[in-house]
């Protein structure tokens, strides 16, 4: 390992990460015991870990986004809940049936709560295809 002297700071962003992949190689290279491969061990090695990386890499690309507001909208729905006037003292009995609470109210307010989250999602697949 190197130390890392005051030029290092003034090195261009594109040789800062060459060199931090080179120590990430040789990281893996020690720990894994890869330096101790044949070539043709290591390129299959080094080929499975690009797969892992990269489809890993695509589906945080593809599926994070809806997974935020995904989780976004939970929360908003946590924080916020139902307007003050539909909740009651007495959410639900001992059978679990819901009392003092109008049900087309609540199916509309939790649809409404998901509808944009939905629009979205939607018009993503749609552009996707």
């Amino acid at each position: 390992m190197e130390y890392r002297t005051p030029t290092d700071e003034n090195a261009p962003a594109i040789q800062r990460f060459g060199k931090w992949l080179r120590l990430k190689q040789y990281q893996i290279e020690v720990t894994f015991g890869v330096y101790m491969f044949t070539p043709v061990e290591k390129s299959v090695f080094w080929s499975v870990v690009f797969l892992f990386s990269s489809l890993t890499l695509l589906a945080c690309v593809l599926y994070m986004p809806q997974h935020i507001v995904f989780i976004s909208n939970r929360a908003w729905f946590y924080v916020n809940g139902y307007a003050g006037d539909q909740i009651s003292s007495s959410a639900t009995t001992g059978a679990g049936l819901v009392t003092g609470l109008d049900k087309e109210s609540i199916a509309l307010s939790v649809s409404s709560l998901g509808s944009s989250a939905t629009a979205a999602t939607t018009a993503g697949l749609v552009r996707e295809l």
